[in-house]
Formats: structure tokens, C-alpha cells, sequence
């Protein structure tokens, strides 16, 4: 079966064509996918269409990771699209997105992929770039908005838009948190009362990378490290403060906006967060 949404909107003559704007998500929705819809909302304008796309795709998951358990409730989902300004949503089966079986050709994430979450979780980011590229030549959006939670997905996807000349703008949106702080995720779910309280020593973490700025990059390193190692029932995979251009380490001399990132597991859940932080100079 193929599948394709028909090209470029014909607007009102005064207004001009509308834009179609594209959410990908693989469902379980919370408030920060609704707000990337809504956000979507705003860049289509009057004439333009929103469109979500919830896929949970394998080809992003390894050998042993949660793709059987992932949380799936469409019905619940479509519903609460309903009401943020969503136009369609596309939810296809593996057979639509790989009418053939597991794709032959798949996009690489170059260096990208190999770092950080490609270390930790191999050929994950060629998996995501490989169906974000699928479901673009299926949806054909003008504009596709992403979390900025998954930063390094993000910057990877931006990477592939701009060197195979994907005619589509990348927007990221900020991330969405929970009063306490926790960032939304669709795997916060899986955490008990406990675990969840365990849960927030990420942004904890970051919190303490950012308030160090001014003792430089390996200050925030160093005191985000402190609040991590002082946690029990939180392994870490990574800390890392890098350039958010490249998602490479940040020398000690590093001075301007890096990203500190974190991934770390609590219980069975593995859970990701960034902060930007503005790293001051040192004399």
C-alpha cells in the first residue's frame, strides 16, 4: 500500500497557500506533544494543515530495548488532537511505512549517531533519521516541529535536512516540564512514585550545571556530576556538556551557549534531558 497527502495547499488569494506543518510522534501523547501541535497550529496559519504522525517505529529500537511494552492508546490519542488544532493524523502500520519488510536503504547519522545516544543505544539515530525522511516524502510538510528534549535527534535531523536538501524547515520547540520540573515523556510512565521522585534528580542536575556557569565548563560538569553521584537508584550513561552544533565535547576553555545533556536510568526506565547554558568566560 502507498501512501501520500496530496501537494501544496491552495489558500484564499488574499492569504496566499497555506503550510502544511508535521508532528511526528509514536503516541502516548502528553502536554508536550499537544504543545508541539499547538505550536503547529500557529506556523500552519488559517489556511494551512496540521498533520501528526503516530508511528512507533522499530527500526529505533534495539535488541532488548522497549519496543513491545511502548506505551500505545490511539484512541486516546486522536482524541485528545482533537481539541490543540490537529488536521489529520496519520497513523500507519509497519506495512505502510515498510511496505517491503525492514528497509534495504537507511539514512546514516554519520559521527552524529555514533556519539552519546549512538553509544549507548547503536544505530538508534539512523533508525529515527530513516523514518523521519519516510514519513516527509509521505507527508510532505513545508515544516516539521521536534521536541527539544531529544536534543541530539534534533540536531540530527537538522544535519539530514540540510546536507541531502530536504525541502523542509526543522523548527525545534522547547521542552515541556512538569511543575517539579521532570520533563514530559511518553516513558514517565513506567515510573513508580518513588522512581519518579528518583526521576527528577536529572533536572536537578542540569540546575546545578547552569548555576555554575560562571566557574566554566568543567564547573558545570563538576556540580551537575555532584548532584547525580549524590542519587541513589539513578545510573548514569552520560554527562556531557557540548557544542550545539556538532553534539561534540566542549574543551575546559570552552567559553559561550553549549548544551549540558544527561541520560540515566531509573529502575527500569531510561529517561534523557538537556539544558542550554550560557558557559562565562574565565580569566
Amino acid at each position: 500500500m502507498r501512501w501520500a497527502l496530496a501537494g501544496p495547499l491552495d489558500g484564499a488569494a488574499d492569504d496566499g497557500p497555506g503550510r502544511r506543518v508535521v508532528v511526528m510522534t509514536m503516541g502516548a501523547l502528553h502536554e508536550g506533544h499537544l504543545e508541539l501541535v499547538r505550536t503547529a497550529r500557529t506556523e500552519a496559519g488559517a489556511n494551512g494543515q496540521v498533520v501528526v504522525t503516530i508511528f512507533v517505529n522499530p527500526l529505533q529500537f534495539g535488541q532488548g530495548e522497549d519496543l513491545d511494552r511502548y506505551p500505545r492508546d490511539l484512541e486516546g490519542d486522536v482524541a485528545k488532537l482533537a481539541g490543540v488544532g490537529a488536521d489529520v493524523v496519520f497513523a500507519p502500520t509497519p506495512d505502510v511505512v515498510y511496505p517491503d519488510g525492514d528497509p534495504v536503504v537507511r539514512v546514516s547519522a554519520g559521527y552524529v549517531g555514533e556519539v552519546l545516544e549512538g553509544e549507548h543505544r547503536p544505530g538508534h539515530l539512523d533508525g529515527v533519521l530513516t523514518v523521519v525522511l519516510k514519513l516527509m516524502h509521505l507527508v510532505r510538510p513545508d515544516v516539521a516541529l521536534f521536541g527539544e528534549k531529544d536534543a541530539q535527534q534534533l540536531l540530527a535531523v537538522r544535519r539530514m535536512v540540510r546536507d541531502l536538501e530536504v525541502p523542509v524547515e526543522v523548527v525545534g520547540v522547547p521542552t515541556v516540564r512538569e511543575s517539579d520540573g521532570l520533563a514530559l515523556s511518553s516513558r514517565n510512565a513506567y515510573l513508580t512514585g518513588d522512581e519518579r521522585e528518583r526521576a527528577l534528580t536529572l533536572s536537578r542536575a542540569l540546575r546545578a550545571g547552569s548555576d555554575a556557569a560562571e566557574q566554566g565548563a568543567t564547573g558545570v560538569i563538576n556540580a551537575a556530576r555532584e548532584v547525580l553521584d549524590g542519587a541513589d537508584g539513578v545510573v548514569v550513561d552520560y554527562l556531557a556538556l557540548v557544542d550545539p552544533a556538532t553534539v561534540q565535547a566542549v574543551p575546559d576553555d570552552f567559553s559561550g551557549r553549549a548544551l549540558l545533556l544527561v541520560a540515566a536510568r531509573v529502575g527500569t526506565t531510561r529517561l534523557i534531558d538537556n539544558q542550554a547554558v550560557e558557559v562565562l568566560p574565565q580569566r
